[in-house]
């Protein structure tokens, strides 16, 4: 029985998208740059997938976008409802019902690599209850992954968007499984993560296609000039 994998998304024209970066680099820009990482994010899940990992999934933000013509190229869940650690519990439970384990993923860091992803699933490919973590530079995390069953009260119990998150979390997760950690990446939030994760970019030894061309599209731009100069 495989795993399943869930990106978190938003819709760019149902829902503000990365505003904390628009602030930076302006809003079409921080649009454009999202919907690039999404797609090099899920390149990596079906990379992954298909060398037996899990299956890949959007979770989408928005319940009109799961019926539209948005995020077709993945099979959608909806995210529900409620607070980020509420909609991670109703995707997690979800998708816990259809594998044996689950891997919940936002679409901001575009660095991730195939190994890692599959590593968790290796990890969580077992009766034994265990929790991965994919720590983010800021203090939060940029995965999550369960193969046992956790109370919706553990879910609300950190304090997301924190420089603290990650450790809360794990505090609030440790009681139901053993841990793996994976390698710590940076998330986009701000304009001054993009020279960080260009250059985790120009890193990866096997880029996916969708990798490529956020690289490229971020040295052809003039976001970073601009950060340069």
């Amino acid at each position: 029985m495989t795993g399943g994998l869930a990106i978190f998304v938003k819709t760019p024209s149902l829902s503000p998208i990365k505003t904390r970066l628009a602030s930076g680099v302006g809003q079409l820009r921080a649009e454009a740059f999202y919907l690039s990482s999404a797609e090099a994010v899920a390149s990596v899940a079906m990379d992954a997938q298909a060398q037996g990992g899990a299956v890949a999934y959007w979770a989408v933000a928005e319940s009109t976008a799961t019926r539209g013509d948005a995020w077709l190229d993945l099979p959608r869940i909806a995210q529900g409802r409620g607070t980020l650690g509420e909609r991670m519990d109703r995707v997690y439970r979800l998708l816990l019902s259809r594998h044996r384990f689950t891997l919940l993923v936002g679409a901001d860091t575009p660095q991730l690599t195939s190994g890692s992803l599959l590593q968790a699933a290796r990890w969580l490919s077992t009766s034994e209850p265990r929790l991965a973590l994919g720590r983010a530079a800021d203090g939060g995390f940029w995965l999550f992954g369960g193969n046992t069953p956790i109370p919706g009260s553990a879910w609300c119990r950190p304090t997301y968007s924190s420089a603290h998150t990650a450790d809360e979390f794990v505090a609030a997760m440790s009681p139901f499984g053993r841990w793996l950690e994976l390698e710590r990446l940076t998330d986009v939030d701000h304009a001054h993560d993009l020279p960080t994760v260009q250059a985790a970019l120009a890193c990866l030894a096997q880029p996916t296609s969708a990798q490529q061309r956020l690289a490229q599209w971020l040295e052809d731009s003039s976001i970073l000039a601009g950060m340069r100069a």
